[in-house]
């Protein structure tokens, strides 16, 4: 019943009115303090008001969600989507903490805001790990896929059977490769997979940085071979220099990669700007 009646509630704004408040702040301080003493000021002030009553709400922001139920709190997240009232912080930090299992159910294709929205709160749940690879094999934006690949890699041991069967699949190889590069349990399927897709020699220092990332000593031989061939471009060097090291390893012979592209590249955009000269 509770839920029923919030749901002809009216949305509350309440970054609007803070953005109300902080006009008239503005306006009476706004020579007291510098541009930058403005950035470090307005945060703290949005927390403040976030304790602050609202005659509108009938309490403080934090107070007003913290007394909505579990699905409660994600149906006023889907209007605020539907009715274009921005979300406040104070909304997503409540959704943040709980985690409420009904919102597991905003991790499907639709809206993309609020899909991406629903990924970042949901965070490295496993409760969320089914339908995060669900959405890894539907047909969605690919920055979407990142930030779930992200989550996926916080928990990567519990993701890792999931993750190896969709690489089997072909799904999404890449990403599947990323997130069983942050497994700590070790596992000889998951480095037999992270070292044959650097043996493939397609992006080297991407793979590189798989098996620095998954830390097995066993594939030190192979970058060690691999850096010292004269063919590798500086962009492959320093990431293999950076996966050796990373995995305890040393190289120490002497390259010259004074003529290679990427190396002139970098060095010409590190080169500090010349001083005018004064006449």
């Amino acid at each position: 019943m509770r839920a029923k009646e919030n749901a002809v509630k009216k949305l509350m704004d309440f970054d609007g009115m803070f953005d109300e408040k902080l006009a008239v702040y503005l306006r009476d301080n706004g020579s007291k303090y510098n541009e930058k003493q403005w950035e470090n000021l307005i945060p703290k002030l949005y927390k403040e008001f976030g304790d602050t009553f609202v005659k509108k709400a009938g309490d403080t922001p934090k107070g007003y969600y913290r007394k909505m139920e579990d699905g409660e709190l994600v149906e006023t997240l889907v209007r605020h989507f539907e009715e274009d009232v921005p979300v406040s912080d104070f909304l997503c930090r409540e959704l943040e903490s709980r985690r409420p299992k009904e919102l597991i159910s905003l991790l499907k294709p639709g809206n993309d805001a609020l899909l991406t929205l629903a990924v970042n709160l949901e965070g490295d749940d496993p409760a969320a790990f089914d339908a995060y690879f669900g959405l890894l094999e539907a047909d969605i934006d690919s920055e979407i896929k990142d930030a779930v690949a992200e989550q996926l890699k916080a928990g990567a041991d519990e993701a890792a059977e999931r993750a190896l069967a969709l690489y089997e699949r072909g799904v999404e190889r890449e990403l599947m490769l990323e997130i069983l590069s942050r497994c700590k349990r070790r596992d000889d399927r998951v480095f037999a997979l992270l070292l044959n897709a650097f043996r493939s020699e397609d992006d080297l220092p991407m793979h590189a940085s798989y098996l620095a990332a998954y830390g097995d000593e066993r594939a030190l031989p192979v970058l060690l071979e691999t850096i010292d061939r004269d063919d590798i471009n500086f962009l492959e060097f320093r990431e293999l220099k950076y996966a050796v090291e990373a995995l305890g390893g040393e190289y120490t012979r002497p390259r010259d990669f004074s003529e290679d592209p990427y190396y002139k590249e970098i060095t010409e955009q590190s080169r500090l700007p010349e001083e005018p000269s004064s006449k």
